[in-house]
Parts: structure tokens; C-alpha cells; sequence
């Protein structure tokens, strides 16, 4: 039932699985994060999925690389986001290395996948 070509990449899946534990994660925080580091945090993991799907419609090969070059900038707001979160005593320190790995994974298959793009 896939209609767009990014819907079959597995960087776009799992971006999209970050984001929603992400979305879920923010909710913990403090209220007075709400419109701080819960809103950048959101902000910075839906980024990932939405530049991978940007890029992956009707853009040329250089296009393409641009936009998983955002998608990895994001990412890495996201795990700054996270240690700052843990910093600040909003995470625990099982839930920081959890999201953390996920996140290096995700990074290391979007390096990939860049390289592949010819």
C-alpha cells in the first residue's frame, strides 16, 4: 500500500518510531519545558523523518544528499536535546542510553545511505 518512495526507506521508518518516543518522552517533562526543550526536542525528531521524505520526492541526487545532511543535523539536536534533559534530571539514565543507541543507529544508517546516493 506504499504510495511514496520514502515510505520503503528504513531510515524514514525508524526516524519516524524516534519521533514518536520523542513525542512520548516530552510529555515526562517538566510543565515549564513546554514551550522550551519539549517543543525543541519534538520539533528537532519530526525534522528527521520530514527532511528524508522531502528529499526522497523528485529531488536530484545533490538534493537528496542536502536533505539527509538536515535530517542528521537534526538528529544530533535531538541527542543534545536528550543530554540535556538528562542533565536537568528529566530522563533516567536507562532511558538516556536507550534513545541515545537508537539514535546513534539512525545516524550511522543515514551516513550510509548518503554515501550510497550517486
Amino acid at each position: 500500500m506504499e504510495k511514496f518512495k520514502f515510505e520503503k526507506l528504513n531510515i524514514w521508518q525508524k526516524a519516524m518510531d524516534i519521533g514518536e518516543s520523542i513525542d512520548q518522552l516530552s510529555l515526562s517533562f517538566p510543565e515549564k519545558e513546554k514551550f522550551n526543550l519539549s517543543s525543541q526536542i519534538c520539533r528537532a525528531a519530526d525534522s528527521i523523518a520530514l527532511n528524508i521524505s522531502e528529499g526522497s520526492i523528485g529531488q536530484s541526487n545533490p538534493e537528496q544528499k542536502k536533505f539527509i545532511g538536515y535530517s542528521i543535523r537534526s538528529l544530533a539536536e535531538v541527542v543534545t536535546c536528550l543530554f540535556k534533559a538528562k542533565r536537568r534530571d528529566y530522563i533516567t539514565e536507562i532511558k538516556f542510553t536507550e534513545l541515545y543507541n537508537e539514535a546513534y543507529h539512525l545516524m550511522n544508517m543515514m551516513i550510509a545511505f548518503r554515501k550510497n546516493i550517486k
